[in-house]
């Protein structure tokens, strides 16, 4: 049975982030942190680092081998949580050495990208009610940190 994960590349300090990581979302765990042990374009054996490990329910690798391509908003993470604690935790970790964006995106001190979210923002906008979930978009867009009350306000207009 084939599968999938999803690869990051980090320039430096890839144990620190993994680390980090799993340490913030819940049921997360590395597996396994290894050294290339050959030669390879990025260095010398024992030089490049890779890792493999979970963040909730998805999995990851990880390398770090040098700059190759910066990470960028082609790929982020993104995390539902339920309650405005879990956002305002994770937001808040996350964003420290880093830089925070509008409708929930924050790139963290590694470069990585990651959108904190409701699950509540989902439903709302899915509402079959469209003068609702257009406020709720709306409210969105003026957001960076997702603020649960303020899409729920927005939704009963």
């Amino acid at each position: 049975m084939m599968k999938v994960a999803q690869h990051l590349w980090f320039e430096k300090d890839m144990e620190a982030a993994v680390g980090f990581y799993t340490s913030l979302i819940p049921d997360s765990a590395i597996h396994w942190v290894s050294a290339l042990p050959a030669d390879s374009p990025s260095g010398p054996g024992g030089s490049v680092k890779i890792a493999s490990f979970t963040l909730g329910d998805q999995r990851y690798m990880a390398i770090e081998a040098g700059p190759l391509d910066p990470f960028n908003h082609s790929f982020s993470i993104i995390v539902e949580c339920e309650t405005q604690a879990e956002i305002d935790q994770l937001w808040d970790a996350l964003k420290e050495g880093g830089s925070t964006e509008q409708c929930g995106w924050l790139r963290d001190r590694w470069g990585v990208s990651w959108q904190i979210t409701p699950k509540r923002l989902g439903e709302l906008m899915g509402d079959p009610d469209r003068d609702k979930a257009t406020r709720v978009a709306e409210a969105m867009l003026g957001m960076v940190k997702f603020d649960i009350a303020g899409l729920e306000a927005a939704a009963r207009g």
